[in-house]
């Protein structure tokens, strides 16, 4: 696996590349905020967005080809084939920008010019993908590309128009639905500056600020080093745009304390790596699945957030049930008996909340643009952050210009991922492959909704294994989501759906990427952890269901029936949790488990989903009490009668 590019890869020992690559990543950061707050209307400018994003994106071409070796390697001495590659990728980008005006006119006529121009961006973008990324994505975008060219001669209902390699090779190098597409314009104009709101948090310590508000609240409960782990790698997850990238962040402080306190190796493995695949859930960012649900949905952003939160919200609960039950199980006692308090966390970091109310008031309250609040929620930390410190952290100067620096360099893998998945819808959309898949999906499942979903979620999860959280959204937001919908599902439910299944990739065998980074650190087997990371995700796999017949929980209809759908869900999340952990007040048999199971999935059945609509709820309510209840006073009894 190659070393993720990041702030902390060490580049050549030259000086001039260091400065040449940190230049260029700065500029990344410099241009995507300019274009946030508008300000080309300052000086009057008028300019394609295409003009932005090529360079954007030969930036970013750039800076993988000087950073990343042909092996995938960080660093080291960079060889004359790579110099070529950067400036030629530089130098087509550039000029693409500079002639885009023109350009877009002429590459029509698919002179020479236009081709040599498309065939350089697209050798140069996809090997900076390999080399960023892997072979994963690439071996999709090239999948597409040979069908983009023989598709024409597939037989039956899948056969393509035919388009020649002239055409093909211009459109996806110039054409604004390709490579500049709306994937890659929403990351510049949008995700960037989250990426770096989210920099500027963790130079002011918003990092420790997170962790040890998790470690102060929960550190002294019952399975206290779990719980820390799945509120640490919540909160850092809501912010970050990479699953794998929590995992590693947030699991180098967690496992060890897991470890310390009693969880297994797959355990504390498969904890954290369910923990930091739902932070690709959890409002604002989503792994920048959001602001591409909202666009392509064409909706705004805020709606999506409100949608999102209680499914997510239902997948922690979940987790959260089973660490505190297998904590009870296994006698696990708390993470560390020296912690601090809330109080004394909050008296030192309560300025780190405050770009966070910024960000929800300019939303939620005065419902501006997305990239706009972002802008306001980084103008509030850099002026918090520089007259107070957290854990040592205080914006300087110095920092302040390295976390331009920073944002360009994470944003590099971000923005390689949005342009090829823009090759690969501008080819499902030129060739008809996207509605013939559609068609082909609704015929196989023909009037069952349950088999197509069953169909789609399958599909979800193969389409996205290896690949990044915003590459498997765009990817099934083009080939899957719409023959859920053509089946008369709620748009939202329909991409939340396939966001589940395409995430649930990363925990699930045979490439479970957050699973595997997690075993890693744990040096636990990797199946194994894989495994056990299904058993404490099953609410990712199950609630996406729920939400699609029940919208309800989605803050879809009256506030009736969205507070009922909230209960009903909760209640059917702990019984289910409870079952598949074999814990409550004492270990639970078989018969036990199999009642609280049917109990949690009657609770869970949406009103609509059935001709009884509410008694399915309340009869699984009712039978999930009576057997708790029970439960508890035999606990009881058990343990009075051990203390005698």
């Amino acid at each position: 696996m190659a070393e993720e590019l990041n702030e902390n890869t060490v580049l050549s020992n030259s000086k001039a590349v260091r400065f040449l690559v940190n230049g260029a990543a700065a500029l990344i950061t410099v241009t995507c905020v300019l274009w946030a707050v508008e300000a080309q209307r300052w000086f009057g400018w008028t300019f394609f967005p295409q003009s932005v994003l090529a360079l954007i994106l030969g930036l970013s071409v750039f800076i993988a080809f000087l950073s990343l070796r042909a092996n995938r390697s960080a660093g080291g001495v960079i060889p004359w084939f790579d110099w070529v590659g950067a400036v030629a990728g530089m130098v087509t980008f550039l000029y693409i920008s500079l002639q885009y005006e023109r350009l877009s006119q002429a590459y029509g006529n698919r002179t020479e010019e236009c081709l040599i121009l498309g065939f350089l961006v697209l050798i140069t973008v996809l090997e900076a993908l390999r080399r960023s990324t892997g072979y994963a994505l690439l071996s999709v975008v090239a999948a597409f590309f040979i069908f983009g060219l023989l598709g024409h001669h597939v037989p039956g209902e899948m056969r393509s128009l035919e388009v020649g390699w002239n055409a093909l090779v211009t459109d996806l190098g110039l054409d604004a639905g390709a490579a500049y597409g709306t994937p890659l314009q929403i990351g510049a104009e949008v995700v960037v500056v989250f990426i770096f709101f989210g920099q500027l948090l963790l130079l002011t310590g918003g990092g420790e600020f997170f962790t040890n508000l998790a470690m102060a609240g929960f550190g002294r409960r019952r399975g206290g080093a779990a719980k820390i782990s799945v509120v640490a790698s919540a909160l850092f997850g809501s912010i970050s745009g990479s699953a794998t990238s929590n995992v590693a962040s947030t699991g180098v402080i967690t496992i060890p304390l897991m470890r310390r306190s009693g969880y297994s190796a797959e355990d504390a493995g498969a904890i954290e790596a369910v923990a930091s695949t739902g932070g690709q859930f959890m409002p604002p960012i989503m792994g920048a699945a959001a602001f591409l649900m909202a666009e392509f949905l064409e909706i705004e952003y805020q709606k999506v957030v409100l949608a999102s939160l209680i499914p997510a919200l239902l997948y922690y609960f979940a987790v959260f049930v089973q660490v505190d039950l297998i904590a009870a199980k296994e006698k696990i006692s708390v993470a560390d008996s020296e912690l601090t308090d809330v109080r004394k966390v909050m008296r030192e970091g309560w300025h780190l909340t405050i770009p966070f109310v910024v960000l929800l008031v300019a939303l939620f309250q005065f419902w501006v643009e997305a990239q706009e609040a972002a802008i306001y929620a980084c103008i509030a930390v850099v002026l918090l952050g520089s007259v107070r410190s957290y854990a040592g952290y205080r914006i300087t100067v110095d920092s302040f210009l390295n976390s331009f620096v920073n944002a360009g360099k994470i944003t590099v893998e971000l923005i390689l991922i949005l342009a090829s998945a823009g090759f690969v819808i501008f080819i499902i959309s030129t060739t008809g492959f996207a509605f013939a898949l559609t068609q082909a999906l609704v015929a196989l499942a023909g009037q069952n909704v349950i088999l197509l979903l069953i169909i789609a979620a399958i599909t979800c999860i193969i389409l996205g294994m290896g690949m990044p959280t915003s590459g498997v959204y765009v990817l099934l937001a083009f080939l899957v989501a719409p023959a859920i919908v053509e089946a008369g599902i709620e748009p939202m439910a329909a991409h939340l759906f396939i966001l589940y299944f395409g995430m649930m990739s990363m925990i699930t065998p045979p490439v479970a990427l957050c699973a595997f980074t997690a075993a890693a650190l744990t040096g636990a087997s990797a199946m194994t952890t894989a495994v056990k990371s299904m058993k404490f995700a099953w609410t990712a796999f199950i609630i996406p269901f729920v939400f699609v017949f029940g919208p309800g929980l989605l803050m879809i209809g009256d506030a009736g029936t969205i507070l009922l759908a909230i209960a009903t869900a909760a209640i059917g999340v702990y019984l289910i949790s409870v079952a598949v952990a074999g814990y409550f007040s004492r270990s639970l048999n078989i018969v036990i488990r199999l009642l609280l199971m049917a109990a949690g999935f009657a609770a869970l059945t949406p009103a609509g989903g059935t001709a009884l609509g509410h008694v399915i709820d309340l009869a699984g309510v009712a039978l999930g009490a009576l057997v708790l209840g029970r439960e508890y006073f035999v606990g009881k009894r058990m343990a009075a009668s051990a203390a005698e």
